[in-house]
């Protein structure tokens, strides 16, 4: 008779049940993970009447950001944000795809945004923020398990990086700065409210300066609940400097970066407070050794410099330099430097940083957001070149190659991977369509592999596009983009707006804009004139230097020849000027200078009266330099500056015109612009109104220079283009 092993049977059906129990509890966590959360926006069904875009088509838009590649090179992490009007608030979560954009599967539905999500080196898990709180969760086939809340910080964790082992976490947060409130100094008035300091940028782009940046290190372990922020370092010392790491009001975890050893942090610091912060770009490029504390000035050169990428050989450290103090819109030089290494790894020998040197010279050109090749030979970059943004490398011996072709009207970021068979993997744009994911060949032909708004614009008619060459004042062939209407038929008569560029260094490019969107303007009905006049970055810094000091001259001229020209043409009727920032300014000064040129304005967020303009932004080295001081020294922009160029520059501020004004304007600003205060756009619109010209004034009392809330930004495009209607059809 046969016995049976009742005790080899129990174990075997305590094992089966515990493992159905895991895997259960496994498939019950991915689920939980794909539940769709309360407040969660997904893609938008929307249905576009008569295939014409509108401003709710707009923000139906899905933006794709920040894709990041697993380490074994077969798929790629990236985040979309959705828009719901009604809620007045977007909301972003990641998707997954394979490496060439299939299977795209949507991996978190949270009714709070998700961002900074990375793989860990082993590619089982995801690190990501919510909240200011820093999660991990694993990661398979297509779904997300339980997280686990990794931070246990005293501040939210703002950004993140982790180095190159994982073992380490860098990151960003913040410290309290030098301005008070009255529960900083009495104890018992901690319902009043008051801001006090007694030196400047006390404000900043948007905020009153409570707090500051600082970027700090720690150990971390993916699966230990609090394991970060309990044993950290402070790269700059302690909560008592006040310096900003990363630089506001724009810098992220981009200016930090790890050394290849994980025992270096090169990092680029404004190391300045106060006034000497706001008349100063001066940041350099410093190393911080994490071993014994130690910080290595590796650049000593008065500009702006930024974006240092150690090589992945660890033998070379590149950044991007601009050469002069206090001017923002200097060239981007692209530099490299080599690196002794300390040869102890546990010594106290720092690495020297020798045959520092330009890559980029003859490249008249800005170089931005650098990238090295797997195999430390050349460095990946983009720049903005005859009006788009295209992708370059260049060699350490400074030979720079152009992969995408200027012929191609599209802006490309530098890649963020690159396939053994050499394809490029980067995120490309146009006036026509947001953000995708796209692969470049070696050769440069372009394949898009991410279609997150095909839903959208496939329900439409791409507007016609041409570069079209210009004569300037002076004789100089200007590129300016005209954007027609959809099915725009020659012998048919349209209305038009010129497109006044901010800046005032920037680029009319083939960027697209959730804010000014020419595709959007051309989709209403106008041909779109999008003039690169004199300080735009795209055409050398001759041409872009030119309007620093000359704000009322040769770009004014360009502008006026752009509309003269497209106004020659018999389809073109009526013409608008628009324009934010200092396109708002170019909108006030024509409106004294123009004659009858123009039909109507409208200024967003402009800049009204220089003086008081001076007296009142924030950064004040940008006001110095432009305003006629051109690096000569401490406020030799000023307004009682004696250099004939501030005179000049201050006795042609916009307001000094008003009593030409006849022109019908529409005056925008936000409430907490500090960069152009709101008093600028009051005082032009106060203008208008005592001159009786028909004029009107929106104010948004809690936005900035951008207008981003969705349904004060659905506000801003119906009132818009009311205005242009009213004035223009």
């Amino acid at each position: 008779m046969k016995t049976r092993n009742y005790g080899l049977i129990a174990l075997i059906l305590g094992v089966c049940l515990a493992l159905g129990f895991g895997i259960g509890l496994l498939i019950g966590n991915m689920i939980e993970n794909k539940k769709e959360k309360s407040g969660f926006v997904g893609k938008s069904a929307l249905e576009i009447k008569d295939g014409k875009m509108t401003p709710e088509v707009l923000l139906a838009f899905g933006r794709l950001s920040d894709p990041q590649v697993s380490p074994d090179g077969k798929k790629i992490l990236y985040g979309v944000s959705y828009t719901s009007v009604e809620d007045n608030r977007a909301v972003r979560n990641l998707y997954v795809s394979n490496l060439d954009g299939s299977d795209a599967e949507l991996i978190t539905m949270e009714g709070k945004s998700v961002s900074n999500a990375r793989w860990t080196p082993d590619g089982k898990r995801i690190l990501f923020l919510q909240g200011g709180k820093l999660y991990s969760a694993p990661y398979r086939n297509g779904a997300l398990g339980k997280r686990i809340c990794l931070s246990d910080t005293p501040s939210p964790i703002m950004e993140f990086t982790l180095s190159p082992d994982g073992g380490q976490i860098l990151y960003t947060s913040t410290v309290k700065s030098h301005v008070d409130t009255p529960k900083d100094v009495y104890s018992d008035l901690q319902k009043a409210s008051a801001y006090s300091t007694d030196d400047l940028m006390y404000r900043h782009w948007d905020h009153w300066v409570e707090e500051i940046p600082h970027s700090y290190i720690s150990t971390i372990d993916f699966t230990e609940k609090g394991s970060v922020g309990k044993n950290f370092l402070d790269i700059l010392g302690g909560s008592d400097v006040l310096y900003e790491l990363p630089t506001e009001p724009f810098s992220g975890i981009e200016q930090l970066c790890w050394s290849p050893c994980g025992r270096y942090v090169a990092y680029s610091c404004r190391k300045l407070e106060g006034k000497e912060y706001a008349f100063s770009t001066n940041t350099e490029i410093y190393v911080y050794d994490i071993l014994t504390g130690e910080t290595i000035t590796v650049t000593r050169n008065g500009g702006y410099d930024t974006d240092s990428v150690w090589s992945p050989d660890g033998k070379h450290l590149a950044w991007v330099s601009m050469e002069r103090d206090g001017y923002e819109a200097d060239r981007c030089r692209l530099f490299v430097a080599d690196v002794i290494p300390d040869e102890d790894p546990d010594g106290q020998a720092l690495p020297q940083f020798v045959n520092v040197r330009e890559l980029s010279v003859g490249f008249d050109r800005n170089v931005a957001s650098p990238s090295w090749s797997d195999d430390s030979s050349k460095i990946w970059f983009n720049a903005l070149s005859d009006g788009v943004q295209g992708i370059f490398h260049a060699t350490l011996d400074g030979v720079i190659t152009r992969v995408t072709s200027a012929g191609d009207w599209h802006n490309y970021s530098t890649p963020f991977y690159i396939s053994d068979e050499g394809d490029l993997y980067a995120t490309w744009q146009s006036m026509n369509f947001p953000t995708e994911l796209v692969k470049v060949s070696p050769e440069g032909e372009s394949l898009q592999i991410s279609h997150e708004n095909d839903h959208l614009l496939s329900q439409m008619t791409d507007p016609a596009m041409e570069a079209r060459i210009i004569k300037t004042v002076d004789g100089k062939d200007m590129l300016t983009w005209v954007v027609y209407p959809p099915q725009f038929d020659p012998e048919k008569v349209y209305p038009s707006i010129l497109i006044c560029l901010g800046g005032p260094q920037g680029t009319n490019d083939q960027s697209w804009s959730y804010r000014w969107n020419y595709r959007l303007m051309a989709e209403q009905g106008y041909i779109v004139v999008l003039p690169n006049r004199r300080g735009t970055t795209a055409f050398g810094q001759d041409w872009c230097e030119q309007i620093s000091g000359d704000y009322c001259g040769l770009n004014m001229q360009d502008y006026m020849a752009a509309a003269k020209a497209l106004k020659a043409e018999p389809y073109v009727a009526k013409m608008a000027a628009c324009g934010a920032s200092y396109g708002g300014y170019s909108v006030y000064y024509l409106a004294g200078v123009h004659g009858d040129l123009f039909d109507c304005f409208v200024a967003h967020a402009g800049i009204f009266n220089e003086e008081h303009m001076y007296y009142t932004t924030e950064e004040m080295w940008f006001p110095e330099f432009d305003n006629g001081g051109l690096g000569r020294g401490y406020l030799s922009g000023s307004p009682w500056s004696k250099y004939p160029e501030a005179v000049r520059h201050y006795a042609n501020s916009p307001h000094k015109f008003v009593q030409n004004w006849h022109t019908p304007i529409l005056c925008i600003h936000g409430g907490m612009d500090f960069r152009v205060p709101l008093d600028e756009g009051m005082a032009a619109f106060n203008c208008a109104q005592m001159m009786g010209v028909p004029s009107k004034l929106i104010v948004f009392p809690e936005e900035n220079h951008w207008i981003l809330q969705p349904q004060n930004a659905l506000f801003w495009h119906r009132e818009y283009y009311s205005w242009l209607d009213k004035w223009c059809k």
